[in-house]
């Protein structure tokens, strides 16, 4: 049957509306300009012919110092209870989200969590906004985190920026043909569907150039999510077929959290850095072209040549050929061949150039003091540290952003938790490897808990550490602590090998316990040695007794 013949799918409708909107806001064509301007690919469609132009990228060292600055923190989940109307219970729960954070911590560990929120905010700092979509993996209990591109979202509200009350949400996905059969059968899908699921060139919508062009045959997959009666359901759906109909999953929260890199009023995806710095980069790169063709053209000496003076002209461009001349004297040969003398260029045009470039940094808190370009040795850590978290202000709404994101996160692992995990959760609660020791949560315990959620934000950029090292130091050499002490105070992470330095001091201790053990010995030696002249003398005074009382009775 042709497929025009078979009749679209309601959730393939409703995703086309989705999808047209976004159209309007031009978010598909958007998003490939902005990653092939963040990659370098800042001359697309130009003819140029043989010219081959130059640029110089000034929106990666922004992007790459913004992202950095935001995820130069750690990020700790912390669980806490609000169980507070009954004690026995406030103090059960306390323990439970003790566990429950080193199950999250656990899974930000086992899940490559750093390496995902850092690329989810390189996404919305390029692209405006970065999502993660999470799974669960019933095997091991653990929510699965993966990350997203806005293109591959369409929200039933694009004027509200808060995923939880969206009323639906469509994930579209690009995946084997094979894979979406073999799913539509573990449905329970008829095979004279399943036959409709074919591969299909509806990728306009993907991110990125390369992506337009696939290897396998692929299809699109729609997972609808819409909550209903306090509980998300699901449903599933190709162009043709209906995979999955009205399933509920039992969770309260949608799996998905985001982050907008900045807000815009009444727009769910805000607005990103690279766009607007589009323009700015143009002008530099122009700016640039218009200069090398410059230089090329009148900054070189050129020749001037009569050419029918010239008996063999292709000698001309030859190292040390003989040019032949017709009718002239050796005196004149200047009348008929020259070199032109190069032009002055105005530093008009590398001024405004190198204005462009330092300007937009510095408009975008990248200036070279900001992204650390200083000599540790002209300043101390301190000082470092004071100027680049002065600059760095301005990203606090990004990095508060990001921690949002994380909270929404940690919410939904303990609604997964609660949702899903049917025989408990088995945490181990101690970090000594030799005797692990395995607690389990219960199914009722997780129900009965309330908890809230917060993220501990400790900071670990360079000069972070170099400064609280450099308090520790002063702290050692001030006579403040002791030696053992200041090596217990180095964080594990320290520039100073806190590890050799604690190899050290059980070094000199065993040293000191062999010498204290020698000292000992010698001491109950010299101690026996002194009892066993002790008792001979002893026996010397008796036996000199003795013998004066034998004496005195034989006189």
């Amino acid at each position: 049957m042709d497929t025009k013949e078979i009749e679209q799918t309601n959730l393939w409708g409703l995703y086309e509306k989705g999808v047209n909107y976004n159209r309007m806001q031009n978010m598909y064509t958007d998003t490939d300009r902005n990653y092939r301007f963040y990659n370098g690919n800042q001359w697309e469609g130009l003819k140029s012919g043989t010219i081959e132009p130059v640029s110089f990228n000034v929106i990666k060292p922004i992007v790459k110092h913004h992202v950095g600055t935001i995820n130069e923190n750690l990020w700790s989940i912390n669980y806490s209870s609000d169980n507070f109307d009954n004690e026995e219970m406030a103090k059960l729960g306390s323990d439970v989200c003790s566990l429950l954070n080193k199950r999250a911590s656990r899974v930000f560990e086992k899940d490559s969590m750093d390496y995902k929120l850092r690329k989810v905010s390189k996404q919305a700092a390029i692209n405006d906004e970065g999502i993660i979509y999470v799974d669960y993996d019933d095997d091991t209990n653990d929510p699965v985190n993966e990350v997203l591109n806005k293109v591959d979202i369409c929200y039933g509200n694009e004027n509200s920026s808060d995923i939880q009350n969206q009323p639906y949400i469509i994930i579209k996905m690009r995946r084997p043909v094979s894979f979406v059969q073999e799913l539509a059968r573990s449905k329970g899908v008829s095979e004279d569907k399943i036959v409709n699921i074919k591969g299909d060139s509806d990728n306009f919508e993907e991110s990125g150039d390369h992506a337009k062009y696939e290897v396998d045959e692929m299809c699109t997959l729609l997972t609808k999510m819409y909550k209903k009666n306090g509980t998300v359901h699901f449903e599933r759906a190709t162009k043709y077929v209906d995979i999955q109909e009205d399933t509920d999953s039992g969770l309260k929260f949608y799996p998905l959290a985001h982050m907008v890199w900045e807000e815009v009023e009444g727009y769910s995806r805000g607005i990103g850095i690279v766009k607007y710095l589009i323009p700015n980069q143009i002008e530099i790169n122009k700016t640039l072209m218009r200069r090398v063709l410059t230089v090329k053209n009148t900054a070189y000496p050129q020749k001037a040549v009569l050419i029918d003076r010239v008996q063999n002209p292709n000698a001309i461009n030859e190292v040390g050929a003989t040019i032949k001349f017709t009718g002239m004297q050796i005196d004149d040969v200047r009348k008929a061949y020259n070199y032109t003398t190069p032009a002055q260029m105005s530093s008009d045009a590398n001024n405004l150039q190198q204005e462009l470039i330092s300007t937009t940094r510095d408009l975008n808190n990248s200036s070279e003091l900001a992204t650390g370009n200083v000599n540790p040795e002209d300043a101390s850590g301190r000082a470092i540290l004071a100027v680049q978290q002065a600059s760095n202000m301005p990203l606090g709404e990004q990095t508060l952003a990001l921690k949002t994101m994380i909270e929404d996160l940690a919410r939904i692992y303990l609604d997964m938790w609660k949702t899903y995990a049917e025989d408990g959760l088995k945490v181990v609660s101690n970090d000594d490897p030799e005797e692990i020791e395995v607690k389990k949560i219960t199914v009722e315990l997780l129900e009965q808990l309330q908890a809230t959620v917060r993220v501990d934000i400790t900071p670990k950029s360079p000069y972070d550490k170099f400064a609280v090292e450099q308090s520790i130091e002063n702290l050692f050499m001030n006579d403040k602590v002791s030696f053992e002490e200041y090596v217990k105070l180095l964080p594990e992470d320290s520039v100073m090998p806190k590890q050799k330095l604690e190899t050290l001091i059980k070094d000199r201790q065993e040293a000191q316990e062999q010498i204290a053990g020698m000292q000992a010995a010698a001491n109950q030696m010299m101690s026996q040695s002194d009892q066993i002249m002790q008792n001979e003398q002893n026996i010397a005074n008796i036996e000199a007794q003795g013998n004066q009382m034998v004496e005195t009775t034989a006189m």
